[in-house]
């Protein structure tokens, strides 16, 4: 017969603690209370419909299907509807204040910041020796090997060796400003001769750069937002003094 385990709110705070992630939390609460707080300043109001509409999104996110479904849900994250209805609330009037700060924000910030949300789509291997990097550039050049060759032997991880060391679509920010530089200077496609960086002597393919267009991409207008809001969020947060009482 198995032995009860008796799990109190004490443990769990200790838990937190011991997996070092009270700061992280400590954010996360700190956030939540500004936002809130910046929200009933502006004065947003939020409508029955929209908390249901957001409330189906959760649910969908988490393949909460069914009314049952829900009900797991909840008593396996220790959350009452009450707590649920808090979650539901607490997204929608975050998106709402995003929209109210910095919808009219998009645009101008845009066309400031144009060169930061370019794209490139890339190859790389990454070599601990710089004359192999070299030796392996000048050998792709000539011809006497294809990218795709130096990628398959000399990279060690077994996914990104089976996709030749692509990358897929970085922005200028995802990249190192030494590789940033080079990579957004090219004509693509083109190799890039080896760069040195912190990591290791980077072999790079440039096969296409994105210009960035506001008009044709939803993600990149969300994205753009998103990072005002970030951004607006940690100036208010350093503006208040956090008082712990546990």
């Amino acid at each position: 017969m198995s032995q009860p385990i008796t799990i109190t709110k004490e443990d769990i705070l200790k838990q937190v603690q011991y997996s070092c992630k009270i700061p992280e939390i400590i954010e996360q609460i700190v956030s939540r209370k500004v936002i809130i707080a910046a929200a009933e300043e502006a004065g947003i109001q939020v409508e029955t419909e929209e908390l249901q509409t957001v409330a189906d999104q959760i649910r969908l996110v988490h393949q909460l299907n069914s009314a049952d479904d829900t009900w797991k849900w909840l008593e396996k994250h220790h959350l009452s509807l009450d707590d649920f209805e808090d979650i539901v609330y607490t997204n929608l009037i975050s998106n709402k204040l995003l929209s109210h700060l910095f919808a009219d924000q998009v645009e101008p910030y845009f066309f400031e910041n144009q060169l930061n949300y370019m794209g490139v789509v890339m190859y790389e291997v990454i070599f601990s020796d710089e004359d192999l990097a070299i030796e392996l550039f000048y050998s792709i050049k000539e011809g006497e090997m294809s990218f795709y060759d130096v990628a398959h032997k000399y990279i060690e991880d077994q996914e990104l060796r089976r996709k030749g060391g692509y990358l897929g679509l970085l922005r200028r920010r995802d990249l190192k400003p030494e590789i940033s530089a080079a990579v957004f200077a090219v004509k693509p496609p083109q190799l890039l001769k080896p760069i040195v960086t912190s990591k290791g002597v980077h072999l790079i393919l440039v096969e296409e750069l994105i210009q960035p267009d506001l008009n044709e991409k939803l993600q990149l207008r969300t994205h753009i937002i998103s990072d005002l809001f970030s951004e607006w969020l940690k100036q208010q947060i350093e503006q208040y003094e956090v008082i712990k009482s546990f």
